[in-house]
């Protein structure tokens, strides 16, 4: 997929920053994501993964904000990876008006229930803090259109995988976005749960 069949917004972002043309990862993942497919996509730092993910986001949102209830959940493994995360997705929707939110151990929960509640499109969170907020019914996930993991290895590691497995237990239409540096066979669990019938780019 071309640059050219993302929405204004991207391209001009993608232009301000010195992208000319698609990375391989990117040439393969977009069209597949936009297709509505839920996809794993495994490549190396800096194959363009990161990047993919935003773009991905932002056009499936359409750069638009909508009504209060988050449509997209980006979950990375700590504040350090989520505010990281954060500066990403503001290169791409500081042309839109999408509403950007992070949420983080480290940050009073009843501010960001409060934040959250006033109206988000995307939110980026580590699995601990979502959940604690979930399960508070503070975050509504009826409107939810896009489940993103990144750098999915930290899942491995402590609770992470089960706390980040809850969510879909709660959801019905969604599509699901896991982007990693390989394939680790747990993941074989979710392609039966809830990943159905996904697709995997793979770049070396």
């Amino acid at each position: 997929m071309s640059f050219k069949k993302l929405i204004e917004p991207l391209k001009d972002a993608l232009e301000a920053q010195g992208f000319e043309a698609p990375l391989p990862f990117q040439k393969k993942a977009l069209s597949k994501i936009k297709g509505g497919a839920n996809l794993f996509g495994i490549g190396p730092k800096g194959s363009g993964r990161t990047t993919t993910m935003v773009l991905s986001v932002v056009q499936k949102l359409q750069g638009k904000a909508v009504e209060e209830a988050p449509r997209a959940i980006v979950f990375a493994k700590d504040k350090d990876a989520v505010l990281e995360m954060y500066r990403e997705f503001r290169k791409f929707t500081n042309r839109t008006d999408l509403r950007v939110y992070c949420v983080y151990e480290e940050h009073n929960i009843d501010a960001q229930r409060d934040d959250i509640y006033d109206g988000i499109d995307i939110l980026i969170t580590t699995p601990l803090r979502f959940n604690k907020l979930f399960f508070m019914n503070n975050i509504n996930v009826r409107k939810l259109q896009l489940f993103v993991v990144d750098d999915a290895e930290f899942l491995f590691r402590g609770s992470f995988l089960s706390d980040v497995s809850r969510l879909p237990e709660s959801l019905e239409r969604c599509q699901y976005l896991v982007f990693s540096t390989k394939y680790d066979e747990r993941f074989d669990r979710w392609q039966e749960k809830f990943m159905f019938n996904s697709q995997m780019v793979v770049v070396k």
